[in-house]
């Protein structure tokens, strides 16, 4: 499995990808609509050229804000790739911070994150009613019955060399 920059993808491959997993390539969080088509990121790619995982993020000034990050194969470690491969790269880029928002119901995202290094900053109550209001395919209760309707604001300080 390589790790290589979503720029050297095919752009309609890499929204194929988001259509698949997500319905759509738009994410609607508080801090902004995203195309994560478009934005900067990284692809885990398996031999046969499927993409077995998908990173996105903007960088603004020395903050970056990772935007989605998807794992197609669970606990082989592409997710935890994808996000030290980012780390690095941002870093490397003049970035002190790395910060994104999940939702309440993302248990696995929040635990996920937490063990890699990111604190919970910020509680967003009932910001997943405004993104729903630009996009309103967004469910109102997780696969396994929580309500969605919380962002959490998750933040990492990076070591830059």
């Amino acid at each position: 499995m390589n790790i290589i920059p979503t720029r050297l993808l095919d752009r309609s491959t890499v929204k194929q990808f988001f259509i698949t997993h997500w319905g759509s390539p738009q994410m609607v969080v508080s801090t902004g609509v995203y195309d994560c088509s478009e934005l900067d990121g990284f692809a885990a790619v398996q031999g046969n050229g499927e993409i077995a995982g998908l990173i996105t993020f903007v960088i603004r000034g020395e903050e970056c804000e990772i935007v989605s990050l998807d794992s197609v194969i669970e606990n082989q470690g592409v997710g935890s790739a994808l996000l030290k491969q980012t780390e690095t790269f941002t870093a490397q880029h003049g970035c002190s911070t790395i910060r994104l928002i999940t939702t309440n119901d993302n248990l696995h995202a929040l635990r996920f994150y937490q063990k890699r290094g990111y604190q919970i900053v910020d509680v967003f109550p009932n910001a997943v009613e405004k993104a729903r209001q630009m996009k309103p395919s967004i469910p109102l209760v997780s696969a396994d019955g929580i309500p969605i309707r919380d962002e959490f604001l998750l933040v990492k300080q990076l070591h830059t060399s």
